[in-house]
């Protein structure tokens, strides 16, 4: 049996708060494991894959032992999802350049378009073991 995939998101930006709590209720498999890069484990992945965890330009998806950022992991995160996101599918249509691409332009203004918190939230108690929280 495989592991869970994971993935690792930030923690304090609304939009991937937002990404996370829409995940939680459209996800088929309910397999998925949240892991916010403010997390012990979070800066460990991060760092593994090339990302500074105190300014991630990128979160990860990682499924079977493969670590896909930008793009190539919204895309493969939608692969597990119901609901109307998985349109977005459509997106491997598009050239990888440009796909990055528009995620760059997203990534680099997430705080500015759609806010910052000042800490992870909580998740729901009944999802709690899906998410390994920052140390306090």
């Amino acid at each position: 049996m495989s592991a869970a995939p994971i993935w690792l998101y930030d923690g304090v930006c609304v939009l991937c708060s937002g990404g996370v709590r829409y995940t939680l209720k459209h996800e088929r498999d309910h397999a998925i494991r949240f892991v916010a890069i403010q997390s012990r484990e979070g800066r460990s992945l991060a760092l593994a894959n090339g990302i500074d965890p105190d300014t991630p330009e990128s979160f990860l998806f990682i499924e079977n032992g493969q670590a896909l950022a930008k793009s190539d992991g919204v895309l493969a995160l939608l692969d597990h999802l119901d609901g109307p996101a998985r349109l977005l599918l459509a997106g491997l249509l598009l050239p990888k350049p440009l796909r990055d691409w528009l995620y760059d332009r997203v990534a680099r203004n997430r705080y500015r378009l759609f806010g910052q918190k000042t800490a992870c939230e909580m998740p729901d108690p009944a999802q709690r073991h899906r998410f390994p929280l920052p140390e306090t």
